[in-house]
Parts: structure tokens; sequence; C-alpha cells
């Protein structure tokens, strides 16, 4: 029984040790994903194996993607890669809470945005210098 469970453990570790040493290392990137990448070339090889994967999709997908979406993704990776831990964390609740809102809520939010990214520079800071407004009980804005 004993020696079953060593060698359980033992062929866990080495297929864990395996699966690891798969993860492409940035080095082993090809020119068309560093290049797509290049924002985090110097935290890759640091990231988790789920956030490589992730961003090996996004590199394969990025020939497919029109201009506006390959600038778009670009500029998320340039501001991602900028962030602090503690940033991306609230970045990663913050998606978190918005996902999980009702759909009504969610175009909502999106029309706000609009709104807001339509103003000028001083109708923007005038917004952000202005008393903000009670919240109802709920939190949500209900």
């Amino acid at each position: 029984m004993v020696r079953t469970f060593i060698t359980i453990v033992i062929l866990l570790g080495a297929t864990l040790a395996a699966h690891a040493d798969n993860e492409p290392k940035w080095a082993q990137l090809t020119d068309e994903q560093r290049q797509v990448l290049a924002p985090l070339n110097g935290e890759w090889d640091t990231l988790r194996p789920w956030q490589r994967e992730k961003m090996l999709d996004i590199a394969r997908d990025y020939p497919k993607m029109s201009k506006d979406q390959q600038q778009r993704v670009q500029k998320r990776l340039s501001n991602w890669s900028r962030m602090t831990p503690y940033e991306r964390e609230n970045a990663r609740k913050q998606y978190q809470q918005f996902n999980s809102l009702p759909p009504d809520k969610q175009e909502e939010l999106r029309r706000k945005w609009r709104e807001y990214q339509k103003l000028s520079e001083a109708e923007r800071q005038k917004q952000i210098n202005a008393p903000p407004e009670p919240v109802p009980e709920d939190g949500l804005g209900n």
C-alpha cells in the first residue's frame, strides 16, 4: 500500500514537472508570437501556465483580427504589463463583478462608458472633481 502510494506520488511529480517544462520560455516563442506579445517579454517566464496559454491563444488569433482589434490587443497588453499585481487583481475582480451583472445592467454600464468617452477632457475633469452621487442601498445603483 505504501509502495503504491509512493509510486503514484513519484509519477505525479514527474508528470507535473514534464508539463511545466512544456510551457515555452520567451526564447522558445516564434518571432510572430514574440512580436504580438512584446509588452509581456519581461515577465513572460514568470507567468502561470494558464496565463501563458491564454496569451498564446491571443497570439494565434492575432493575424485573423482586424487592424482595430489588433490595436486594441496591443493597447491592452501594454496597459496590463504596466499594472502592479495589486492593480491586476483589482481588474480581475471588477471584470468578474461586471460579468455577474444581468445583461441589462451590463449594457447600461457600457452605454454610460460610451457617453463618458465622448466628453471633453474638461467635462471629464469636472465629473472627477464632483462629489459622488449617493449609492442606493443595494450597492448596484438600483
